[in-house]
């Protein structure tokens, strides 16, 4: 029994710490998780402290004008989804085998294809927006036409960056939602605040609008810092394991 003991102290234990490499991929899918959910959360903010910031500036019957006219971010935002989780899929295969090229490709055909479907059709929802506002709300709505037009075009600029919605978790890195989100809401609250006093729900919609364009420079610097970077395909498969 004596002899025996030395040989059970050398054996490995069940009991063992983790290995630096098993807490390194917690620690890591830790931030990840943590990241993608500030991400999501900076959105959530976006849509709900708009009509907040004007009700504070203005009163509660510009406030249902101007969430009456949210509807086409909401109709766009519904059309966009699908192609987005296929992206997702896609993009990060292309990540995990090291082929960026496929990556950049998608992120391009997807725009121009949005881009090619907006062509017709924001020419003709704008004409139509007093017409379509009236039929979806009726005629007490009416004076949410002209917000409602604002808020086509910033759901034009978000449905052609339908893609920054995958891109950053396809990559491993989606501490970038973060940063391109905080811009957007940077610049949107105040503009709320600013232009809702003064335009009730059109000022609010052209501060949403300013936003959204924040938002897709900020995407456009984040790209040319991006080029030259290639994804690393083990950091997107660390950040996204179990």
């Amino acid at each position: 029994m004596l002899k025996a003991r030395p040989a059970q102290r050398g054996s490995p234990s069940i009991h063992s710490t983790p290995s630096a490499s098993s807490a390194a991929s917690v620690t890591s899918c830790t931030r990840f998780v943590v990241s993608s959910a500030l991400g999501s959360g900076l959105v959530s903010l976006r849509t709900t402290l708009a009509p907040l910031g004007l009700g504070v500036v203005s009163n509660p019957i510009q406030v249902g004008y101007f969430r009456a006219a949210q509807a086409p971010l909401t109709g766009f935002s519904a059309l966009s989804s699908p192609v987005r989780l296929i992206m997702l899929t896609e993009q990060t295969r292309d990540v995990e085998r090291g082929r960026p090229d496929l990556l950049w490709r998608s992120v391009r055909r997807y725009s121009i294809a949005a881009a090619l479907l907006l062509v017709p059709a924001v020419p003709i929802a704008w004409a139509a927006m007093p017409w379509l506002v009236r039929l979806v709300f009726g005629g007490e709505f009416a004076a949410a036409a002209e917000p409602a037009r604002l808020l086509l075009l910033a759901a034009s600029v978000q449905l052609v960056l339908g893609w920054t919605k995958s891109f950053p978790v396809s990559i491993g890195r989606p501490g970038l939602r973060i940063v391109a989100h905080g811009v957007e809401t940077a610049v949107l609250l105040p503009l709320v605040l600013l232009l809702g006093a003064s335009w009730d729900a059109t000022g609010a919609a052209a501060a949403y609008l300013a936003g959204t364009c924040a938002f897709a420079l900020t995407w456009g610097a984040l790209l040319l810092h991006l080029r030259g970077r290639p994804p690393s395909p083990s950091a997107a498969r660390e950040a996204v394991a179990p």
